[in-house]
């Protein structure tokens, strides 16, 4: 399979807002998906990364840091555990999602853990083989049930797939936002479900909150959900002045 060009994790600190053309051919918006990825085994702790919408955000990426709250070296089976993680992510700087996505198979058989699970949903969702980043992702979030990014990258998983299903993905959505409420990819991406399904004036609210947190492009969203508001009040009006009549 040919190599795939990633950014580097020099590059993934915050993580990186890309469009995504198969979101916004399915809900005219651009949805943020967060690739955050693990680089290390000591303690895990991982912090909200994404993806939906005319504006899906592509989350914020950032690699899990451990396999285990305690791995130590002295552990055999957690040393080839980390040796497996770290390769794959090396792998998976190269461009080598394939390779990537073997090496932390290989992780997660020897040591099941939330990095290695969410490292590899990550591999699923890059070769397209969503079902598999679904399954990934949701056994990463049972072992690790605080991960805002896991939960965003599920929402973008169950969005982006063959059968979408938006209601899935506003329950992970809204999981990440309880988790880490002033994230602004968060708060965009559960904005452009809510329009996607019809709730205006809760996309409303979370439109402005993403851009109270600084995505600017979120004023765009807010003007056109202000204006679908309005439309609807409009008619609403003069319906009932017709049924008076």
């Amino acid at each position: 399979m040919a190599n795939m060009t990633l950014p580097s994790l020099s590059q993934t600190t915050r993580g990186l807002i890309r469009h995504n053309a198969a979101l916004n051919a399915a809900f005219g918006r651009q949805y943020i998906y967060r690739r955050t990825l693990v680089t290390s085994l000591p303690h895990l702790k991982m912090v909200p990364p994404r993806s939906l919408g005319s504006s899906w955000v592509f989350t914020k990426r950032r690699w899990a840091t451990s396999v285990t709250p305690h791995s130590t070296a002295s552990d055999p089976a957690e040393a080839e555990a980390l040796r497996c993680l770290e390769l794959g992510t090396a792998k998976l700087e190269e461009g080598d999602v394939q390779g990537a996505k073997l090496l932390y198979q290989r992780s997660a058989e020897i040591s099941r853990n939330a990095s290695s699970l969410f490292n590899l949903g990550v591999t699923h969702y890059h070769l397209k083989e969503y079902d598999e980043a679904i399954e990934a992702w949701k056994e990463s979030i049972a072992l690790q049930p605080s991960s805002a990014d896991a939960h965003t990258n599920l929402a973008s998983a169950y969005i982006i797939s063959p059968v979408s299903r938006p209601d899935l993905a506003l329950y992970h959505l809204q999981i990440a936002s309880s988790l880490s409420p002033e994230d602004p990819e968060i708060a965009f991406n559960l904005a452009a479900v809510l329009e996607a399904t019809g709730r205006l004036e809760d996309a409303l609210i979370q439109y402005k909150r993403s851009k109270e947190f600084g995505v600017e492009r979120a004023a765009v969203h807010i003007r056109n959900v202000s204006a679908k508001i309005l439309g609807q009040r409009l008619k609403a009006a003069e319906d009932a002045e017709k049924s008076d009549s």
